[in-house]
Parts: C-alpha cells; sequence; structure tokens
C-alpha cells in the first residue's frame, strides 16, 4: 500500500510538473477607470426597487428582440448561468476587493448579483476567444480622475495615487496567482490587453483636466506598457460617455473635448495598429428607458453596459488577430 501511495504521488507530481511546462499561459486583461468601469449596470430591480424597471438585464431578457445577445449568459432553461471558470476576474475598488470566477457582483458594490460591468460580456467574449485560461483585473475607483489622481510618471508632478494602485495591484496579483486562484497550474501568464474608461472627473475640471487630457492619457499608455514591461501592449480606449447619447446638441463643450483627447491619442502615428477607439455615445439610453436617472452613470442601463462590454471585447479581439 505504501509502494502504491508513493508511486501515485510521484505520477501526481509529474503530471503537474508536466501540466505547468506545457500548458497555455493564462491571458490577463486589466480593465481600468473610474466608477462607470466598477459597473454600474443593474441585472435586475426587483430587490431593491420592488419592481422590475425599464432597462435591466431582466427586461432585455424578456425582449424577443433583445433576448438573443445574452445567449452565452443563461442556461437552457432561459435562467442566469453561475458563471464561467474560465474567466477569472480580480475586482478591487474603493469599497473592497473580490476574486472569483466570471459572474454578476463585480459592479460598484461588490457581491451583489444585481450589479455588473463591462467586465461580464468583455470577459465572455475572451473566454470564447482563447483555449487558455483568462484573468480579469479590474481597478477602478470612483471619483478619480487622470490629472491627480490617476496622473503617470511622464506628466511630471507627483504621480498618482491611483496610478500607483492600479500597477501594484496587478503585480500583486500576478505574484499570487496560485494564492488567490487554487486552480491555477503553474503555467504561467502573459499581460494581453489593457482597457481604459474614464473621463466624467476631469470632464469636470474644464480649467486642469479636461485641457490636459491628451497629453496625461498619451504618458498613461506609454507608462503603462513600460511599467508592465509590455512595449506594444494592445490598448482599448472607451470613449467618455455620461448621459449624452447619439443627440450632440446637448453635449458640453468640455465632454466634447474629453472625448475629441481620447480619439486623437488612439490615431497617433506612434501607436499605430496596437491601440483603438471605442465610440459609446451610441449605446445611451434615455432616463425613461433606463432603471434611474443618474446620467452620469449612463442611467445604470443593464441593455448599456452589456454593449460596453461587448464594443470593448470585439475591439480587443480586433488588436489581438493583428
Amino acid at each position: 500500500m505504501k509502494t502504491t501511495r508513493t508511486f501515485l504521488a510521484v505520477w501526481l507530481s509529474l503530471v503537474t510538473v508536466a501540466f505547468s511546462a506545457t500548458g497555455k499561459p493564462v491571458k490577463v486583461f486589466i480593465l481600468a477607470g473610474q466608477s462607470n468601469m466598477q459597473g454600474q449596470g443593474i441585472v435586475s430591480s426587483m430587490a431593491e426597487m420592488k419592481e422590475e424597471k425599464p432597462g435591466t438585464l431582466a427586461t432585455m431578457l424578456k425582449d424577443p428582440a433583445k433576448a438573443p445577445l445574452l445567449k452565452t449568459w443563461v442556461n437552457a432553461k432561459g435562467e442566469w448561468n453561475e458563471g464561467r471558470d474560465d474567466v477569472w476576474v480580480w475586482d478591487v475598488n474603493e469599497f473592497g476587493n473580490r476574486h472569483g470566477r466570471l459572474e454578476f457582483g463585480y459592479g460598484w458594490n461588490l457581491g451583489s448579483r444585481m450589479w455588473f460591468g463591462p467586465e461580464m460580456q468583455f470577459g465572455h467574449l475572451m473566454g470564447e476567444q482563447f483555449d487558455n485560461q483568462v484573468l480579469i483585473i479590474k481597478t477602478a475607483w470612483g471619483g478619480r480622475d487622470l490629472y491627480k489622481d490617476f496622473r503617470p510618471p511622464s506628466s511630471g508632478g507627483e504621480t498618482g495615487k491611483y496610478y500607483t494602485e492600479m500597477l501594484g495591484t496587478v503585480n500583486k496579483v500576478l505574484g499570487d496567482l496560485k494564492g488567490q486562484f487554487p486552480s491555477y497550474a503553474g503555467q504561467g501568464y502573459e499581460i494581453t490587453g489593457f482597457v481604459w474608461w474614464h473621463g466624467w472627473n476631469d470632464f469636470c475640471s474644464p480649467d486642469k483636466g479636461t485641457p490636459e487630457y491628451e497629453k496625461n492619457l498619451t504618458n498613461l499608455i506609454n507608462d503603462v506598457r513600460r511599467d508592465l514591461k509590455v512595449p506594444k501592449l494592445p490598448v482599448v480606449v472607451g470613449e467618455f460617455t455620461g448621459p449624452w447619447g447619439t443627440d450632440a446638441k446637448d453635449l458640453p463643450a468640455a465632454a466634447a473635448t474629453i472625448r475629441k483627447a481620447q480619439k486623437a491619442v488612439t490615431e497617433k502615428p506612434e501607436f499605430a495598429g496596437t491601440i483603438k477607439f471605442v465610440e459609446t455615445h451610441g449605446f445611451v439610453r434615455t432616463a425613461e428607458q433606463s432603471p434611474t436617472k443618474e446620467g452620469y452613470h449612463e442611467f445604470k442601463n443593464g441593455e448599456t453596459y452589456y454593449l460596453l462590454g461587448d464594443a470593448f471585447g470585439k475591439a480587443m479581439k480586433s488588436l489581438l488577430a493583428k
């Protein structure tokens, strides 16, 4: 019996080593920004509002024209899936952190399955794209600007606390993958992409944050690539959204400046082929079509947040194809 146990232990050890040596590395994606990126989309408003509101995922699922978009989110019975184990999420915001498989509950109110963010559909698309395990590290804190809070080192002055914390979080998680995700088998990792969706607080700072946005975003991308040691890291920049949809006549001048700055950065020759700008204003629904009147969070519209994650994921896939 002792010989059998010894043989089994050796065999399992060899299998683990072989898998670690030949297994495909974990594909790592970083999603960063402020409260919108945290995830303000509502799955169902029944729990807190006592009635189902328009613009939730639950109402979207009841719409025959929109329900097919959520086909990978539900099972054969039409119920929400429990999640997917081939995509992990490590999420931090000012309320704490949470990690585990991809599922609802990585929104701003961590752990509450009422909320979700762009990571959901983005994660589904990346999970379908790769045979590798996928890891999304989401670093998003509400009310943080790029001018000061996320200020990159190359912009001069004091490096932003949340730039430092963003990079520190990535390094901490990647340095302890086995501790954070016990099923990790030592196959290594590749930092594969970076998604930036942000803008509100710099829009609210027309004398400082707004005029510097293009410079600071350019430096952010260069500094993230340098500090993560991935010089051509694929980057997706999501357009600053807010409550302004396709009707541009109501768009404030400072918001227009932020949007133009974001697009201009992605068109710089030095970033050619490695960065993509995603227009998001077409995903915004009206307050009447949404669960709340909270315009700065896109009225917490679930369809909007699904479409954002879908667009970010497709943009990333197009960059990886190159």
